[in-house]
């Protein structure tokens, strides 16, 4: 591959984790707004459903993030192995340990979150 092709999909590879982002942080934040409204009085059962879906819209986001963060990481080795010149090339390639930090901190922080609202949920802390 070229130094054109590799940025463009570089430029694909971080729309990824942007979109891969949004419907996680979306439902933790609504998660909040319903437990201030009163989730936490619901029945378990309507406790338990919202609890799978962040469970599931988590997992699902992580594993989305991690694989667009691996592609993102093998993009920027191609574009050093194919010795890129441009300057976006160039910029492209020093953003590789904020890759780091969509692959591991993201979903930490998701996990950190959702066991929070989880104790808000079910132990009502």
């Amino acid at each position: 591959m070229n130094e054109l092709d590799l940025i463009s999909l570089w430029t694909k590879t971080r729309w990824h984790i942007i979109v891969s982002q949004l419907a996680p942080t979306f439902l933790l934040a609504v998660t909040v707004g319903f437990l201030i409204n009163g989730l936490a009085d619901a029945s378990f059962a309507t406790r338990l459903a919202a609890a799978g879906i962040l469970l599931a819209s988590g997992i699902l986001g992580a594993v989305v993030q991690v694989s667009a963060a691996n592609e993102g990481l093998t993009i920027i080795e191609d574009l050093t192995a194919c010795q890129a010149t441009s300057l976006l090339a160039s910029r492209i390639m020093q953003s590789a340990p904020f890759l780091k930090v969509v692959k591991y901190v993201t979903p930490t922080v998701f996990i950190l979150v959702f066991g929070a609202l989880l104790t808000a949920l079910f132990l009502g802390l």
